[in-house]
């Protein structure tokens, strides 16, 4: 095929549905995404480090087609939010949880799956489902070596690192929680969340390790984006 016709063919593709809404709130850019009727609850989206709302738009959509309202959202010093990363990330996270309905459900992806799986117990989220989390030891790690793609305010995050350590965190979750996460994923190693399954306090937990992939490939892979949501409408209806 020529590349004109290509390029005429692809003008011909329809394009995918816009959020509902875009906005900023608490000076947080968002996207949010609703279903035509009425939501079965409310997903939180957050993304890793040096990423951004965008990166989800995926998932969001998928979760609108289940009937779920979905909220992606720039972490401060990401996309469209303005400042710099610090130590509000969880007071974050529960500004944007506003945005949507309950029962609440949040789904973080690296740096997001530590700060879901964190915000979880003090949201008093019905679900959590975290992709490849990262450890505050890994994240301390990056932010010295100036690894982390994202304007930050280094003090006041390495403060909040260091305060909240993830398997004890993961310890007291009583929040049923699903862990996703490529073995060949070369940032965050498979063991680490075979670790927090293993810590996990909450009585509903679930851990799904797919071969191959890399630190990128489950959050976008169609049939666990699928898992993930039927775990979710699983939680919600347990509540």
């Amino acid at each position: 095929m020529r590349l004109f016709d290509l390029l005429n063919r692809r003008r011909d593709m329809p394009l995918p549905d816009p959020p509902a809404r875009l906005g900023t709130h608490a000076g947080l850019a968002y996207a949010l995404f609703l279903p035509a009727g009425e939501p079965r609850g409310g997903i939180v989206i957050v993304h890793g480090a040096g990423s951004c709302k965008e990166s989800h738009f995926d998932f969001a959509r998928a979760a609108r087609a289940a009937g779920f309202a979905a909220v992606a959202f720039d972490m401060r010093g990401h996309g469209e939010s303005g400042g710099r990363l610090d130590g509000r990330l969880l007071d974050d996270v529960a500004a944007i949880a506003t945005l949507v309905p309950r029962p609440l459900a949040l789904r973080g992806s690296s740096m997001g799956g530590y700060v879901a799986l964190l915000a979880a117990p003090p949201l008093r989220a019905d679900a959590v489902v975290a992709i490849c989390p990262a450890s505050a030891d890994m994240l301390l790690r990056g932010l010295r070596a100036g690894r982390l793609k994202f304007d930050a305010d280094e003090r006041a995050l390495e403060g909040f690192l260091l305060e909240h350590d993830l398997t004890a965190a993961v310890e007291q979750l009583r929040t049923p929680l699903l862990l996703l996460h490529a073995e060949g994923d070369e940032q965050v190693p498979v063991d680490h969340s075979v670790a927090l399954h293993r810590a996990a306090g909450a009585p509903r937990k679930r851990l799904i390790a797919l071969p191959g992939g890399h630190h990128r490939s489950v959050q976008h892979d169609a049939e666990l984006q699928g898992e993930a949501l039927r775990f979710v409408e699983r939680a919600f209806a347990g509540r």
